[in-house]
């Protein structure tokens, strides 16, 4: 498994909320909504990205823009532009004072705003639970990040802009499925500039000796692993592989392993029904209790406190 594999193997959007906003300026909507994920593009006009911490980044035409929760934010056509409607949970919408909406309405399929032709369309695509999404990604991932449309060349924004306006049979699969194509491709051309932070877990794969390891930890996670084990299989000492490990990755490769598992069975308990035994299993733990010590120590909470918790989201 390479690394792009393990960090991008969990998007799944069901069902996930899309729109194409048509706006005049000035304009401005605050987004309250506590998405884990929320990706935006733009297609026409200029657009900022203001969070409540941060630097407000501008959006120019073909620009992607990718927000984690849950931290509020600003999209607006200037940074001075005062809140015109605020986003909530669930997608409701009102005015900054909470008075139910008007001015800004249904302007066909998926598309909403002021008018047919205004001067600023932008595509909103968001993960509404944080089950559709791994938590080793929304980790690895900064509040805000800005993919310039000079930076690669896809024609996902323009297909999902012409598709999210359609009305046909099994349109909202269609729709799920290029949300994640659009994501998985942003973040794999985001990860491979200099200012795109990638962790240290996944620019040590580049290194023969770190990289076999990460490979075959990915690979095989519920294999009863030891240092001396993965030094063997990279053909170097074992003090070697743990000094070089660290050195990379930022933590020992047991350290490390004890992470993936845990971020596997989280994903794993968000998005399968199986039995927490059988999630201990798939990840090198030899039984439920073994792993609810090890994930309540990680996360705060029980394995099945953690599942409900995704099931309310």
């Amino acid at each position: 498994m390479d690394a792009l594999v393990g960090l991008l193997d969990g998007p799944r959007a069901r069902g996930a909320f899309l729109l194409r906003s048509v706006l005049d300026p000035p304009w401005c909507l605050r987004i309250e909504d506590r998405a884990p994920l929320t990706l935006m593009a733009l297609v026409r006009g200029d657009a900022w990205v203001v969070p409540d911490e941060g630097e407000a980044v501008r959006l120019k035409p073909g620009d992607v823009a990718i927000a984690r929760g849950p931290d509020p934010y600003l999209v607006a056509d200037d940074p001075a532009t005062p809140p015109q409607a605020v986003i909530h949970p669930g997608q409701r919408c009102s005015t900054p004072s909470g008075e139910p909406l008007s001015g800004l309405t249904d302007r066909g399929v998926r598309t909403w705003g002021a008018g047919v032709d205004g001067a600023t369309v932008l595509l909103t695509g968001t993960y509404q639970l944080a089950s559709m999404v791994s938590q080793r990604l929304l980790a690895a991932l900064p509040t805000l990040l800005v993919l310039p449309g000079e930076a690669w060349d896809s024609p996902l924004v323009g297909l999902l802009s012409d598709e999210m306006v359609k009305d046909e049979p099994g349109q909202e699969v269609v729709l799920d499925r290029l949300l994640d194509l659009l994501l998985i491709a942003a973040l794999r051309a985001w990860l491979s500039r200099p200012e795109g932070n990638a962790p240290a877990w996944y620019r040590a794969h580049s290194d023969p000796v770190v990289g076999r390891a990460l490979r075959t930890l990915h690979d095989d996670p519920s294999h009863p692993w030891t240092v001396a084990a993965l030094a063997a299989d990279a053909g170097v000492s074992r003090a070697a592989l743990a000094r070089r490990f660290t050195e990379l990755v930022g933590e020992p490769p047991m350290t490390y392993l004890t992470g993936w598992r845990l971020a596997l069975a989280a994903d794993l308990l968000r998005r399968s029904d199986a039995t927490i035994g059988a999630v201990a299993r798939r990840v090198g733990y030899g039984s439920s209790f073994a792993l609810s010590a090890a994930f309540k120590r990680e996360q705060g909470v029980s394995p099945q406190q953690y599942r409900l918790a995704g099931a309310r989201d």
